[in-house]
């Protein structure tokens, strides 16, 4: 009994701590699945926060792509303004350059009807059995007729000492035979210049080619120089000729006369040899390039274009040195004042001096109230005068911001200014300085540089006046007007001394080196060169 109840015991023991056993167990389990619990809910947490950082991740590459893609779209919108602008403003340039021509065509058509009458009355007035010249003595006198009539009609100018009209009209009229006609160009001939080393002259025209002239130093004929011989033509196309876009409308040689630079309608600035061969093409412009120049130097070439900028060209390099963006509109004339610093002038009615290296206008010049046709430093550097569509020349000095001297005489658009080569600094040291403006008024005028007072008002001419050039000597001014008129003026006697007679408007002339030959470009096609010995 004692035993089973020792064994009984022992059982209810066991069966205790195997109760304690599996108690402990389940809260061994318990506490593990708590832990387990635990961990997944960290991991959860985990997960979600890089999912939380990958979200950001995402957001910010999306932004990032989002504005890149503004940005690029931005700069396209950009890109096609600019583009439309300047098409815009090629546009607007050849309807200008059409209407320039059709007012050309129905001005020469008028001119015609009136010769067709005056005429007329002549036959009328001699009589049915009068004996008729022969046509070029008809000719000959309706040109002399035209002159006399239009001399009459300009008497009376205004300014302090009108012209002088010569009465001796037939010995001033330029006759045929002392004239060399230049054929060859097929569309108006724009501008032109003589080669400072030697017979040279080059002619820029619509017809996409430049040309330089070889001729001879004797004296002119009226034989018409034609022939490859005569004549290196300067393609400024490949394939079609009636591209306008290849227009030459700017041409300048290099101080040694070795070197020819043309601007053209295309955005392209040529440089060619004295032989007519293309020795580079400088592109960056992007619209028609109006006007170019070299430095003395012979070391960079400065182009303006209707993209508003001014490009300085490295000559050795053959590249670009350095844009000037300083214009809001188109830029019409540039000009050197030395070999590092030049000024501009643009549409924008201002003008700004700059020097190669600076980011920033030396000099800022505004007063003008219209576009800004041209502009010319005097042969010192000193002193710059500008042109305007205001009706008025500015001279201009470094010294202050306003302009020196106001010119104000003309009474329509000044197109043209040129300083004569006389005074300190040229080889006329002791003849004074004088400036002339030829205007859309039909008028030349002189102006005295130290007071800015008028000298002479020059009136012989019927349409607008174009261009004038003084002799190298600067006793003589050469002019051309759209009235087919070249006149040489007596700068000392202010009156016309020469007068030649064209089939033409007059665009440029230009003077030799040695004075004693007168180059002019007109709108039928052709150069001429006259003869100059008073």
């Amino acid at each position: 009994m004692i035993k089973e109840k020792k064994q009984s015991l022992q059982k209810a023991k066991n069966r205790e701590k195997n109760k304690d056993i599996a108690n402990s167990a389940r809260e061994h389990e318990q506490e593990h699945a708590k832990e387990r619990e635990k961990e997944h809910a960290r991991d959860r947490e985990k997960e979600h926060e890089q999912e939380q950082i990958r979200e950001r991740e995402r957001k910010r590459v999306h932004m990032r792509e989002k504005e890149e893609e503004q940005e690029r779209q931005h700069i396209r919108e950009k890109e096609r303004k600019n583009q439309m602008e300047i098409e815009n403003n090629r546009e607007k340039e050849k309807e200008k350059q059409q209407r320039d021509r059709e007012r050309e065509l129905e001005k020469e058509k008028v001119e015609r009807d009136r010769e067709r009458e005056r005429e007329r009355e002549r036959e009328k007035d001699k009589g049915k059995h009068k004996e008729k010249k022969n046509e070029d003595i008809a000719d000959g006198r309706r040109d002399e007729e035209k002159i006399r009539v239009q001399l009459e009609e300009n008497a009376i100018t205004e300014g302090p000492e009108p012209m002088e009209i010569d009465t001796k009209l037939s010995s001033s009229l330029i006759p045929n035979s002392d004239v060399t006609v230049l054929e060859g160009h097929t569309s108006e001939v724009f501008v032109c210049a003589w080669s400072p080393a030697g017979s040279l002259l080059a002619s820029g025209s619509g017809d996409s080619t430049a040309r330089i002239w070889t001729l001879n130093d004797g004296p002119c004929s009226s034989n018409s120089q034609k022939g490859p011989y005569d004549v290196s033509v300067l393609k400024h196309y490949r394939g079609r000729t009636n591209d306008k876009s290849k227009d030459v409308t700017t041409l300048d040689w290099n101080s040694e006369g070795t070197l020819l630079a043309t601007g053209s309608y295309d955005g392209q600035a040529r440089i060619w040899s004295k032989d007519g061969e293309l020795v580079s093409t400088l592109t960056k412009h992007k619209g028609p390039i109006f006007s170019l120049k070299w430095n003395k130097k012979g070391d960079y070439l400065l182009s303006g274009s209707v993209d508003k900028t001014a490009i300085v060209w490295d000559i050795k390099t053959g590249e670009w040195k350095q844009q000037f963006e300083f214009h809001a509109a188109p830029t019409l004339d540039v000009d050197w004042r030395n070999n590092n610093s030049f000024a501009t002038c643009s549409t924008d009615n201002m003008i700004y001096v700059c020097k190669v290296g600076d980011n920033r206008p030396v000099k800022t010049f505004a007063g003008h109230q219209g576009e800004v046709n041209a502009i010319k430093w005097d042969p010192t550097g000193q002193l710059l005068a500008s042109c305007s569509d205001d009706s008025t020349a500015k001279i201009w000095s470094l010294k202050q911001d306003t302009c020196l001297h106001d010119l104000k005489e003309h009474t329509k658009e000044i197109y043209n200014i040129k300083w004569s080569p006389t005074g300190p600094g040229t080889n006329n040291p002791n003849q004074p300085l004088i400036l002339a403006s030829a205007s859309f008024d039909s008028t030349i005028k002189l102006w005295d540089v130290e007071t800015g007072s008028l000298l002479h008002s020059l009136a012989a001419h019927g349409d607008p006046v174009y261009s004038v050039a003084f002799s190298p000597n600067g006793e003589y001014l050469a002019s051309g007007s759209l009235d087919k008129c070249m006149h040489i003026w007596s700068v000392k006697e202010a009156k016309v001394v020469k007068t030649y007679v064209g089939s033409g408007g007059i665009f440029e002339v230009c003077w030799n080196k040695e004075g004693d030959k007168i180059g002019a470009c007109f709108s039928n096609n052709v150069l001429c060169i006259l003869d100059f010995r008073m």
